[in-house]
């Protein structure tokens, strides 16, 4: 039996409902995370990747739609933790926590009632890794941060995700690529891009709506520590794509993949490049902890999780089930 956290209690998933008078069924008014945690059949153990900092995040996020959660990024760390440690999970998996507008009343504003839930699936790779993607720039332009912010994660801004992505794959491509209202490279439908091009990446800087992402700033940092490269955040025009020595997305799904061609024009000959090949490396290597220099980025499951539920159980949550 699956279990979700939901209302503060563990309960069955099929138990994890919501009225179709929810707010943010209605209206979107709801924001959320994608984290995944990584099976390592040596130590036997799952790893949360960077938890704390997708909870801090999306604390952050709940302000935008007036959302004050009331549970600190370690203490829904911990709920994270005891839900697969009571799931039992020996794969993969995807987490998504859900803040959302919980009033039962029609009405477009921003009601005070709200509530965290979270549930995990386990999760095969979301992209052939072997395959770089065929890319195309999406008709769709990047919604605005003072339209509805990007950087929010914000529930209903994905309408603009699904489109372009839809988009892309009605026209025979893997993907989208948004560009922004001024005409400049944001990001793809979900899921951060950088580019390789003088021995260094590039990728768009937070004010071109993109998502603040945290598998993009681990990027950054491992290619500094581990390849010795540095990253230039700044805008990125539509044609400097076709001229890339290298071009790859990164993400929670996506992990690191390489883009193959954008607008049918090859790039790195259509094969991953040595540096995005690179980075796959040393990303796979620490998400399943073979790399100790990592260790905080990653929460183990099963490591002292007796001791762990037993703080949990009582103060964050209550354990119904």
């Amino acid at each position: 039996m699956s279990l979700a956290y939901f209302k503060g209690a563990f309960v069955p998933l099929e138990e994890a409902k919501v009225s179709v008078m929810t707010h943010a069924f209605n209206y979107g008014t709801g924001i959320f995370e994608g984290i995944k945690a990584y099976y390592s059949p040596g130590p036997d153990e799952l790893f949360i990747f960077r938890a704390e900092d997708h909870f801090e995040r999306f604390r952050r996020n709940g302000r935008i739609l007036k959302m004050y959660l009331r549970e600190s990024a370690a203490e829904l760390t911990a709920i994270t933790a005891e839900l697969l440690r009571r799931n039992g999970h020996r794969s993969d998996v995807y987490i998504r926590p859900l803040a959302y507008k919980s009033l039962e009343k029609v009405g477009v504003k921003l009601p005070d009632e709200h509530d965290v839930t979270i549930f995990a699936v386990p999760v095969s790779a979301y992209f052939d890794l072997a395959r770089p993607l065929r890319t195309c720039i999406s008709s769709w332009r990047r919604v605005e941060d003072n339209a509805i912010p990007g950087r929010g994660k914000i529930c209903g801004a994905y309408v603009n995700s699904a489109l372009a992505a839809q988009e892309a794959r009605d026209n025979g491509f893997d993907e989208a690529i948004f560009l922004n209202e001024d005409g400049q490279v944001a990001e793809g439908s979900a899921m951060n891009i950088f580019m390789v091009r003088g021995g260094r990446l590039h990728t768009p800087p937070a004010s071109a709506n993109i998502l603040e992402g945290i598998t993009r700033a681990a990027i950054m940092e491992i290619a500094r520590n581990e390849l010795g490269i540095g990253t230039d955040i700044r805008s990125i025009d539509r044609s400097e794509l076709y001229q890339a020595d290298e071009l790859f997305f990164c993400g929670t799904m996506a992990e690191v993949v390489a883009i193959g061609s954008v607008d049918h024009r090859p790039v790195a000959g259509g094969m991953p490049g040595p540096v995005t090949r690179q980075l796959q490396e040393c990303f796979f290597e620490i998400v399943r902890g073979a790399r100790p220099r990592y260790a905080e980025w990653l929460t183990p499951v099963y490591q002292s999780g007796e001791e762990a539920g037993g703080r949990l159980v009582g103060s964050a949550c209550e354990a119904h089930v």
